[in-house]
Parts: C-alpha cells; sequence; structure tokens
C-alpha cells in the first residue's frame, strides 16, 4: 500500500517517518522523500492512528493526487538544490518535465492553484534558504555558492538575494539573528 506525506524533505524526515511506521510494528517495502509503502495493506484503525502520528509530527497524509504532485514537485526542487550542482543554464521546466513525465504547464498549473505561489517563485526561495544556509556555514565564497546554484553572476545571486531577504548576502551574514526558514516552510 502506498502512502503519500507531505513534509519529507530530508533523510531526518525519511528516518522520523520510518520510526513512526516501526511503532505500529508496520513493516515497509520502500521509504523514500514524500512516500512510503507498506508490506501489506492497512486497516483503517491503522491508518488513522498512523495519521494522527504523523501529524504530531509535523507531517501529513496527502489523499489526493493532485496535492501528491504539488509534494512530488517541491520533493524535486529541494533535492536538486541540496546536491548543488545546477548548471547556468538549468532550465526547472524541462527538470520537472522529464522527471515527473508530464508538461510543464499542467505542471505549473497544478503548483500555483495549490500553494499560492508560481513553481519558479518556489524555487527561487529554496535558492535563497540554500544560500543563506551556505553563508552561515562559510563553506563556499559567494562565487563558488553562485556557481553551484546555477546563477549567471555573483551580481544576480546578490540582487535576488537582497530583493528576498532585503539584506544583501555580507549583510545577512553579519546579523545577529538570521531568520531562516525551515525547508518545508517556504
Amino acid at each position: 500500500m502506498k502512502i503519500f506525506i507531505k513534509n519529507m524533505v530530508c533523510g531526518r524526515c525519511i528516518s522520523a517517518v520510518s520510526g513512526i511506521f516501526d511503532q505500529f510494528n508496520i513493516k515497509l517495502n520502500s521509504i523514500n522523500l514524500g512516500e512510503v509503502e507498506t508490506d501489506s495493506d492497512l486497516s483503517t484503525k491503522d491508518i488513522q492512528a498512523i495519521e494522527n502520528r504523523l501529524l504530531e509530527t509535523g507531517f501529513e497524509r496527502i489523499k489526493d493526487t493532485i496535492h501528491q504532485l504539488v509534494d512530488k514537485i517541491k520533493n524535486l526542487i529541494i533535492i536538486k538544490i541540496g546536491k548543488l550542482d545546477i548548471d547556468e543554464n538549468f532550465l526547472l521546466s524541462k527538470f520537472l518535465s522529464s522527471e515527473l513525465h508530464k508538461e510543464y504547464s499542467a505542471l505549473s498549473k497544478a503548483f500555483s492553484q495549490n500553494e499560492n505561489i508560481t513553481v519558479e517563485q518556489f524555487f527561487i526561495l529554496q535558492k535563497i534558504e540554500k544560500v543563506k544556509e551556505l553563508l552561515l556555514y562559510n563553506e563556499f565564497n559567494l562565487t563558488e555558492i553562485a556557481g553551484k546554484l546555477g546563477y549567471k553572476s555573483v551580481q544576480h545571486l546578490s540582487s535576488q538575494f537582497r530583493t528576498i531577504t532585503g539584506f544583501t548576502p555580507t549583510e545577512f551574514k553579519k546579523l545577529k539573528v538570521h531568520n531562516r526558514k525551515p525547508l518545508d516552510q517556504v
């Protein structure tokens, strides 16, 4: 039985969700971001208990296909950004279409109608959150960050960063409170 779960955005999320199913002694065939496949069908009582536990832990069962699709889009974007290998010629539309085997216009429309922002805006917000993280960890300089996240120049990254946050990357690093958001709340 496949169960789709909202807010699974990282390896720790997979571990947490796996632990929930373990608590109920439910064996899993597989677990990936946003998706769990159980060894057998679950009773209504088990499903309700799992849904309640998921909610307590910050997750949520996704019941309809549109929300499942939107969650897959989010997960693909988060994973892509997390790999830090976005080419400057990267096209979000081609990436999502090839990964999900659907026309980009349909994906974009479903996303916008359910999230009240465009998929492109979501992509930019996720990239800015990743820039914040990388700036705070001091692993890479701004030129390296720009290259890893597909910006054509440091100026483009800085401009977009300032538009979203109100600060330049340098000003952001100097702040005492950095106002980072969890990825599932972007």
